[in-house]
């Protein structure tokens, strides 16, 4: 999913789970299936929570590539927050996500639980017309470019996700009912005396999380995420504060993949060292409708693609 910038921060540790690396499978302990809360059963070291996370990771290319053969809706509730936590104001937009040329593509539907104008619907199109017209007269030498340039992201990815299962001590609180199915409950802190190997992976110390990967298909349902220290972009450009939170619920769609259901993030940050940006963004993801892998509908019609 494409968000905006202010969920950059939050959203990177998802991120470094989100994809893949290889590893043998761990283990597994049998547990109760109804929803219940955490029950420890049995239990997985350290490096065998460690091989189940980059199974899971790896399974979750494998959600990212059928997702591209799904549309849905995805509504976002955006709420700047004054110092004590209450709500200035509140602006919500909603989207219609599609891939095109393998590239996914938000078109905006709605604000404020209120459908666009003629004019701003007619942008919103054009805007669609424009990706759909360069891809087109996209030639060989930049369509190679443009898929060798994906293939490097997953590898980046790829190797993040090592340095996750690197940065972290990680311990087995139990199982819990979630979504009618049994998940692992694990948390994670962070690794003293961990040194990043990455750029990227600087921040992982300053995050610590609780994720559940359910049972049965080793796939992550839900993860918390908080982070523990000031986290600096940039030149000091945006700071992250002590408290700032993600948590994000997949669910299990049409017997076949995982795919997001629910992402809710607490922003406390500072802006260029001057303005204090309290944001607490919810978003929800809905009417998940699975399309060939051939063609994707845009506007009123079917655009095919490559």
């Amino acid at each position: 999913m494409r968000l905006s910038r202010s969920y950059w921060a939050g959203l990177i540790l998802c991120a470094g789970l989100a994809f893949a690396a290889r590893a043998q499978q761990a283990p597994m302990q049998q547990s109760p299936s109804a929803d219940s809360g955490p029950t420890t059963t049995g239990s997985l070291s350290n490096e065998q929570i460690k091989g189940l996370i980059r199974e899971v990771a790896e399974k979750d290319i494998e959600n990212d590539r059928k997702q591209r053969n799904y549309t849905y809706v995805q509504r976002e509730v955006e709420q700047q927050l004054d110092g004590k936590g209450n709500v200035k104001s509140t602006e919500t937009k909603t989207y219609e996500v599609m891939v095109l040329y393998d590239e996914q593509v938000k078109r905006l539907v709605g604000k404020n639980d209120q459908p666009l104008s003629a004019k701003d619907a007619s942008k919103e199109e054009q805007n669609i017309e424009k990706i759909i017209e360069k891809h087109k007269n996209e030639d060989d030498a930049d369509r190679r470019k443009r898929l060798a340039k994906q293939e490097k992201e997953r590898e980046e990815g790829r190797q993040f996700v090592a340095e996750v299962a690197d940065a972290y001590d990680f311990r087995l609180v139990g199982t819990e009912g979630l979504q009618g199915r049994s998940a692992y409950v694990i948390d994670a802190e962070p690794r003293v005396g961990y040194e990043p190997r990455r750029k990227e992976a600087k921040v992982l110390p300053k995050f610590r999380f609780r994720i559940w990967i359910d049972v049965a298909e080793r796939q992550w349902v839900r993860l918390d995420a908080e982070c523990i220290d000031t986290v600096s972009f940039g030149f000091v450009i945006a700071r992250l504060h002590k408290g700032s939170r993600i948590s994000v619920d997949q669910t299990r769609v049409n017997d076949e993949v995982w795919l997001p259901k629910h992402v809710a993030v607490k922003i406390d940050a500072k802006v260029a060292l001057l303005k204090n940006v309290d944001v607490a963004t919810d978003v929800t993801f809905r009417d998940y409708k699975k399309f060939g892998a051939d063609s994707k509908i845009v506007g009123v019609g079917e655009i095919e693609t490559k």
